[in-house]
């Protein structure tokens, strides 16, 4: 039998992502358990070779964006991105929604596609609710302060509700706690308090636009569309359906 020519073997190669995490460690691990639960695996080679770069230490998106004498982040994810392209990455994806703010730093830096986790989670939400209104997105304080999503969702004529002013402190003091570890009870019952108040308001379908929240463990009382979802099926897809990433469309 003979040998596979060059070509062959390169058409066999599945492309490799390469993960810009750390923003933070735990929801990066739970985006790697997300695409093993999403890959269609008989045995340990037919999983996803990921390159992974978690590094906690990216200066924090939240003192940058919210004024508190923050550094900028971009340049380090830059960084972080040309590393993961040397080694090897055929294309990108950071799961945090917060740190798309800072995606061109990320797209400037590499000549591999850069999955933007916004524009993806956008088109899944227009596509499959067609006639939409509104949509509630719940993220920390930096994305309403951001307008991520309200930017994207305004240009299709879609409202974007956000929590009450106290609901959202809440919000975001839930997501602090994800990130010191604590998804225990009394973190996922403040969590369906604030979908509570959401779906109270009419909301019929919400995002939750913070990777943290994913790693909540609760019965959600509305509808929602989880961004950490979404990116781990993109990135199956990429990889096993030879799907083109979803890039920015800004």
């Amino acid at each position: 039998m003979s040998r596979p020519s060059g070509s062959q073997r390169e058409e066999a190669r599945e492309k490799i992502p390469g993960i810009i995490g750390g923003m933070g460690p735990e929801a990066t691990v739970d985006l790697l358990q997300r695409i093993l639960a999403n890959t269609p695996a008989l045995d340990d080679i037919d999983h996803i070779r990921c390159i992974v770069d978690n590094n906690p230490k990216i200066p924090s998106r939240i003192k940058a964006i919210l004024g508190e004498d923050g550094v900028n982040p971009g340049p380090t994810m830059a960084e972080m991105a040309r590393r993961l392209e040397g080694w090897g990455a055929d294309f990108l994806a950071i799961p945090c929604n917060t740190a798309h703010h800072y995606y061109d730093w990320v797209a400037n830096a590499v000549s591999i596609p850069v999955i933007h986790l916004i524009d993806l989670v956008v088109e899944k939400i227009m596509t499959e609710n067609p006639g939409l209104r509104e949509v509630g997105v719940l993220g920390s304080t930096t994305i309403v302060k951001t307008g991520l999503y309200a930017s994207r969702f305004a240009k299709r004529g879609v409202a974007v509700v956000y929590p009450e002013a106290v609901d959202q402190e809440q919000l975001f003091a839930l997501i602090r706690a994800v990130k010191k570890g604590d998804t225990g009870q009394a973190v996922a019952a403040g969590f369906v308090e604030v979908c509570t108040g959401l779906a109270k308001r009419g909301v019929a379908v919400c995002i939750l636009g913070c990777t943290e929240l994913g790693v909540i463990r609760a019965d959600l009382p509305i509808s929602s569309v989880d961004a950490a979802e979404v990116l781990a099926r993109e990135i199956v897809a990429v990889v096993k359906q030879g799907k083109e990433p979803c890039t920015a469309r800004e």
